[in-house]
């Protein structure tokens, strides 16, 4: 008889893979690990809005410094890349838990046609970095047109 060890999380990491997407599935079962060697991928996470003259990326960023972060733009996507480093530990100081993520990160998203890409800005307040994206003159003047079907 072959022994199999026990997996408590089995049945709901199967359940939460069919029902969530597996960037979720992964913080998951990082937060459900109690081995502090567990490495984890991080990411922002981002709201992105459009107004009548620009869009706009927040992403949220706590306790990354601007100078961490590189926001570039090539071929038609902007990438936000940086890293939140970890705090050094203070010998005095026993932690029990860290549910903090630190490390690299990268997101990227692919921009409207109607960006003009050279009065992109960016502002970081607050822990938030706020991508400006001005829309182009001509895109404002466009009306949607109906074509009538021959």
């Amino acid at each position: 008889m072959k022994l199999v060890p026990w997996d408590p999380f089995g049945d709901v990491n199967s359940v939460a893979g069919q029902m969530l997407p597996s960037r979720m599935l992964s913080r998951w079962s990082q937060l459900l690990s109690d081995d502090n060697t567990a490495t984890f991928q991080w990411s922002p996470t981002t709201d992105i809005s459009e107004t009548d003259t620009e869009y706009l990326i927040r992403a949220e960023l706590p306790a990354v410094r601007k100078e961490d972060v590189t926001v570039t733009v090539d071929g038609g996507v902007i990438t936000i890349e940086g890293e939140r480093k970890q705090a050094k530990e203070d010998q005095s100081e026993t932690f029990h838990r860290m549910e903090s993520f630190h490390g690299t990160f990268t997101r990227r998203f692919a921009l409207p046609e109607n960006v003009d890409v050279g009065r992109i800005t960016c502002l970081d307040k607050d822990g938030v970095l706020t991508i400006h994206m001005p829309k182009t003159e001509a895109s404002k003047q466009q009306k949607p047109i109906q074509i009538k079907v021959q």
